[in-house]
């Protein structure tokens, strides 16, 4: 994997068309965790995250950055609202983070005001909010 340094604590996976990549992969790291990451296939997976429709500037990783299921644990990826996606496996529903990913056909009015009970809450499928 190709890997510029482009600052003291700053790393790019320069954009590959011909990978599909539609923006640059950037890594924070110092020298010694930038030897870590190299050991495992997390760099691949960012430069696959940097191929996401609609994905806004940079596929990032943090400096803990690790292999994952598909797009490495410690990264970051930001998508248009109207032209990207909203990818699972980008919020760590891999390992129960903690995150999660919710669709609904409820318009952002009929929540408005209830989304703390909404983020607090271990739902069930049949799990209903009363407000």
């Amino acid at each position: 994997m190709q890997l510029e340094r482009v600052g003291p604590y700053l790393w790019r996976i320069p954009q590959d068309p011909s990978r599909g990549m539609r923006v640059p992969g950037l890594v924070v790291a110092d020298d010694h965790l930038i030897e870590s990451i190299r050991s495992d296939a997390s760099l691949e997976q960012l430069a696959n995250g940097a191929t996401l429709p609609g994905i806004v500037k940079a596929a990032m990783a943090m400096p803990d950055i690790h292999q994952g299921y598909g797009l490495p644990v410690g990264r970051v990826v930001a998508t248009d609202a109207r032209q990207g996606v909203v990818s699972p496996g980008a919020i760590g529903f891999d390992i129960n983070c903690g995150v999660r990913l919710l669709r609904t056909s409820l318009r952002a009015a009929e929540v408005a005001g209830r989304m703390e009970v909404l983020v607090d809450a271990r739902l069930t499928p049949l799990a209903v909010i009363e407000g």
